[in-house]
């Protein structure tokens, strides 16, 4: 009665249309071209914010073919973090996995390809209805003694022992400590590797000098430990033992080692089932 007029203004999500109040205040007010509707950023193919965008003027909804005669304006706004933002977000929050749940297909795979190389994380991109499976790792948390503890950083932070609970608590033990503490009774394996070598007219003597010195170089550069030669002739590295027996003119070379000291073992094993009569007597 006055003469003024009184304009409704409302701000209502999803900003695309596709769905929820938004979309229902659309349908109530398509038809009325004093009626405006501003697309607050970006609208995703299908969207009937997309549609609009794209100037379409009849426009199909559950309840049927509506006509457009609103204005349609767009502004430029999003409160989306841009390709850099994101990445940004990623370096600080350090995730162990990254799932883009809203953008192009395009350019969802190049943000991907972005996110795996500069961070190595696993990332997903799952179309709409689309189940995803995210491996996760589970994180356990144990103590141990100092004792263990300097071993395993002098170890190159590799442990051998056992993991056992107390009070509610997950504790690693070193294997010295688990058969003091647990009262366990130790078990050794030992491998046997042997060599004839028949018509070797060498003393054994002779030949475990002569392993001493190719074995040595060869398993020194290997980084493996070096070769003592014993008393009684024999060469020792760890629990690697090396003896050498002939009899009738033939030579029989005994390797034997523990589980522990596999690599050692194995490379030597290796090396004298390749060269072993070329080794000696080179």
């Amino acid at each position: 009665s006055s003469g003024k007029q009184w304009y409704q203004r409302r701000v209502r999500a999803p900003g695309m249309l596709h769905s929820g109040m938004s979309l229902s205040i659309f349908k109530a007010w398509c038809h009325e071209s004093k009626n405006m509707v501003i697309m607050p950023g970006y609208c995703v193919a299908g969207t009937m914010g997309h549609k609009l965008l794209n100037g379409s003027r009849k426009v199909e909804t559950d309840k049927g073919t509506l006509t457009v005669n609103m204005t349609v304006e767009y502004l430029s706004f999003s409160a989306h973090a841009d390709a850099k933002g994101i990445l940004q977000l990623i370096k600080n929050c350090q995730p162990k996995n990254v799932v883009l749940v809203h953008g192009e297909e395009r350019k969802m795979t190049f943000l991907i390809d972005k996110i795996t190389d500069q961070f190595g994380i696993p990332s997903y991109k799952p179309a709409n209805g689309e189940q995803i499976t995210i491996p996760c790792p589970p994180h356990v948390t144990a103590t141990m003694s100092k004792d263990t503890f300097k071993s395993v950083r002098s170890a190159g932070n590799k442990f051998d022992g056992m993991v056992v609970r107390r009070n509610n608590q997950l504790v690693l033990l070193s294997k010295q400590e688990a058969v003091q503490q647990l009262g366990l009774k130790p078990h050794t394996l030992n491998l046997n590797y042997k060599l004839c070598l028949p018509g070797l007219n060498l003393e054994g003597s002779v030949i475990m000098e002569r392993l001493h010195s190719q074995l040595s170089s060869i398993i020194t550069d290997q980084k493996l430990g070096t070769f003592k030669r014993q008393h009684d002739g024999t060469l020792n590295l760890n629990s690697v033992h090396i003896t050498c027996r002939t009899e009738r003119g033939s030579a029989v070379i005994h390797v034997s080692w523990n589980v522990e000291d596999e690599p050692v073992g194995k490379a030597v094993s290796d090396i004298l089932e390749e060269c072993g009569e070329d080794l000696i007597m080179n």
